[in-house]
């Protein structure tokens, strides 16, 4: 829900906005901060798999369209856990996403439990399939969509995954996603992504961007990231 104000938002946004982000706001804020924004992209958080009814509080595709919203966050763990949204929700989402020409940022990733039993690479092929089983990959223009690994475990606790083994589980989506969907996803890393560590992670061709959470909200943060990734 951060920030909490519509001037901190603005502070944020325009520190971030630069050629290759995409800021990804609170709804209240996503109209204000698209028409602020020069050089980067808009994001919503997330959306409502029908785009009309009886549905008080969510947000449907059109109305994130109406205001310049570019992209689209599906499936973030937050959502998973705190809001028990289940893949099948993801996967109707990823659908309403793609067929509305929106950018959708599938975000998959397994909890501690998952990763201590062995099963981590289990679960993502789970996420992975149902999320993107309504998505018709054969349509042209192709549908852009964007992958984000973000170990559950590692969001919000300071202790990223280390940057060797982001690499090997964004190596094993790639691999995953060409070879069932004939689709090469771009695969960002998400997990306590900060200045002090991103060089870490972006030195990596492979690792095609990052999902920044709290950092997201510290404006000395953000001008240090944007001008890591800028040299």
């Amino acid at each position: 829900m951060n920030p909490f104000s519509l001037k901190e938002s603005l502070g944020l946004a325009k520190a971030s906005d630069n050629k290759g982000v995409v800021i990804i706001p609170p709804f209240v804020f996503l109209e204000r901060i698209g028409k602020a924004i020069k050089k980067a992209e808009l994001g919503a958080q997330d959306l409502f798999w029908e785009e009309k009814g009886a549905f008080t509080g969510e947000i449907s595709v059109k109305q994130l369209k109406s205001v310049g919203t570019d992209y689209v966050l599906i499936g973030h763990s937050e959502r998973r856990h705190k809001f028990d949204e289940t893949d099948e929700m993801v996967s109707k989402k990823m659908s309403a996403a793609v067929k509305n020409n929106l950018s959708a940022i599938l975000c998959v990733g397994e909890t501690k439990q998952e990763k201590d039993s062995g099963r981590k690479e289990e679960i993502l092929t789970m996420q992975l399939n149902i999320g993107l089983s309504q998505i018709f990959f054969g349509q042209r223009p192709q549908p852009k969509i964007l992958i984000a690994y973000e170990p559950v475990w590692a969001i919000g606790s300071g202790i990223p995954e280390t940057p060797e083994s982001a690499l090997k589980t964004i190596l094993y989506i790639k691999s995953f996603v060409m070879n069932g969907y004939n689709y090469n996803p771009a695969v960002l890393y998400g997990g306590s992504v900060n200045s002090q560590n991103l060089e870490s992670f972006i030195k990596y061709s492979d690792i095609d961007g990052v999902l920044v959470g709290g950092a997201s909200i510290k404006k000395d943060e953000v001008k240090k990231m944007i001008s890591l990734i800028k040299n």
